[in-house]
């Protein structure tokens, strides 16, 4: 339509926005061929650092630099971002004999830079650039420079860093995991630098979570329904399932509600007056202690379960995990950046 701005129609937006994705991606597939033997000295040198591994940038690229130091950080490499405008101000202090800088720019000509060339040098700090230009004032200075090559930026003016800044994460990002996998991170020691929000839940032990034993219902297997009913009382949190076990306190069976309702439905009176082995779930579904939470959603949501108890290596009760305990944590933990469990348990359900 005449006289009509771009942009008002949607398909235009859409048909754009599509292009950007797709050259960056395009961006990405070449830069992920060009790595070499620089790479290899930069991981290398990223793991054998001894202190810590300092990341510098100036603006667009400095968050970068930010978010690429948060990574190393939670990868198992010590890290930490600085401001290179206040590095010139006295921050240089904060750097040891033993780091390593890790300097993004991609001209590789950034003033704010440049002007910790010099003072880098006299400290012996070896630097790793990542930059367009291995022939610009930070590419000579570096130890090793990992060059972009020529990048056209996705802004249609060709102005805002977008391609090469998404090409920087990409490769910090890459040089963050390669150097975890080298020193044999593991999701032990993940947990350890990210204990709270949905990952850190899902890699903490089952017994952080669980109902200890003191709150959980269980009775010896030898009686009847009716007498474990009667006998049993347990303040606190109710859980819906009872625990049956042996005469030596091991595990033999589980009796929930539900199986409660269906002999009422049933008008399965006489059986109330029976062993409640003859209507239990003989050798139920359980889990070792020491395991980890994101091993009971898998059991929860692969056999759509609600109570999990939970053993000992001798098979016997220490406690029991409840799915309306994981529920309740979801819902605490709502405000959080990461995939709550719940949703988390939905998802595996589906699958």
């Amino acid at each position: 339509m005449s006289g009509q701005t771009w942009g008002s129609e949607p398909a235009e937006r859409i048909d754009y926005g599509r292009q950007i994705v797709v050259q960056e991606a395009e961006e990405l597939q070449r830069l992920a061929k060009s790595l070499g033997q620089e790479f290899a000295a930069a991981t290398k040198s990223i793991f054998q650092c001894r202190g810590s591994v300092v990341v510098t940038g100036m603006g667009k690229a400095g968050l970068i630099g930010r978010k690429i130091s948060a990574t190393l950080a939670s990868t198992g490499t010590r890290s930490q971002f600085l401001h290179p405008a206040e590095a010139v101000h006295g921050d240089l202090g904060q750097i040891h004999q033993d780091d390593v800088i890790l300097a993004l720019s991609k001209s590789g000509e950034t003033d704010e830079l440049t002007q910790l060339l010099s003072p880098l040098s006299d400290m012996r700090i070896p630097i790793i650039a990542i930059t367009s230009q291995s022939n610009s004032s930070l590419g000579r200075a570096a130890a090793v420079t990992l060059e972009l090559g020529k990048i056209d930026e996705a802004c249609p003016l060709g102005l805002a860093p977008t391609t090469s800044t998404t090409a920087m994460l990409a490769v910090g990002d890459a040089l963050a995991l390669v150097a975890s996998r080298v020193r044999g991170f593991q999701r032990e020691d993940f947990h350890r630098f990210h204990p709270a929000g949905s990952l850190g839940w899902q890699l903490s032990r089952v017994e952080t979570h669980m109902r200890p034993l003191e709150q959980c219902r269980v009775i010896d297997d030898s009686r009847t329904v009716r007498e474990v009913f009667s006998e049993l009382r347990k303040t606190g949190r109710r859980t819906g399932a009872i625990m049956l076990v042996t005469d030596g306190g091991e595990l033999s069976g589980l009796f929930t509600d539900s199986d409660l309702a269906k002999m009422f439905e049933s008008r399965r009176d006489s059986e109330f007056d029976d062993p409640i082995t003859n209507v239990m779930t003989h050798s139920p579904i359980s889990i070792l202690a020491g395991s980890k939470m994101s091993d009971v959603v898998d059991i929860l949501a692969g056999r759509r379960i609600s109570e999990l108890p939970v053993v000992d290596e001798q098979n016997k009760p220490v406690g029991l995990i409840d799915i309306t305990d994981i529920v309740a944590f979801a819902v605490q933990d709502s405000g959080s950046d990461d995939t709550e469990p719940a949703l988390y348990i939905h998802k595996k359900s589906a699958a």
